[in-house]
């Protein structure tokens, strides 16, 4: 199943996707299911069908940046900047980053984190970022990243995922910015 309002999904990603993924009980913490692309990104056709279903919606200059996620958000944005021939920017984990930083703190499903961005030698201000990760769930993290690069001055141009989780609420949580989800689990 994919978002209604993207393009219509390859049936390669929905292959590759059901083909690779793989499914974690119980991990970060109980009662979590992780979802782990990591096997769809090391595979050369499944990566190469996410990365042109998260361009697939953006045309070259339509943004600025495109931002990923700490980890496997890095992957998947470096790849779609490259074909958007645009800057890539790395939302990291709180502590990974020398100071002075800009961050924002949010809550999990299992705890807290926090996200960072260079407060020194990157203006963002009137910059349009599309911001790509791998997996929405809850949705805390990518509204920690909106949040985080509306501090900065951005203009999120909106949210690119390989992976939606139903039922968790990310989706609503997200509401107002444009969101692009490739495949349901």
């Amino acid at each position: 199943m994919t978002d209604p309002t993207a393009t219509e999904v390859s049936p390669a990603i929905i292959a590759a996707v059901e083909r690779l993924m793989r499914r974690v009980e119980d991990f970060p913490a109980a009662g979590v299911q992780f979802c782990d692309l990591t096997p769809v990104l090391a595979d050369p056709d499944g990566f190469d069908a996410v990365v042109a279903g998260l361009v697939a919606s953006h045309e070259i200059g339509s943004v600025d940046y495109v931002a990923g996620l700490d980890a496997r958000g890095f992957l998947l944005a470096g790849a779609v900047a490259v074909q958007l021939h645009t800057g890539v920017l790395a939302i990291r984990k709180a502590g990974k980053l020398p100071p002075p930083v800009h961050s924002r703190s949010y809550e999990l499903e299992y705890g807290a984190a926090t996200l960072e961005l260079p407060a020194d030698g990157l203006d963002l201000r009137g910059k349009r970022v599309l911001v790509v990760d791998d997996v929405l769930a809850t949705g805390g993290t990518l509204g920690a990243a909106v949040g985080l690069l509306d501090d900065c001055g951005a203009v999120v141009a909106g949210l690119s995922v390989v992976l939606e989780v139903p039922g968790l609420g990310g989706r609503d949580r997200l509401a107002g910015t444009p969101l692009t989800c490739l495949t349901v689990a």
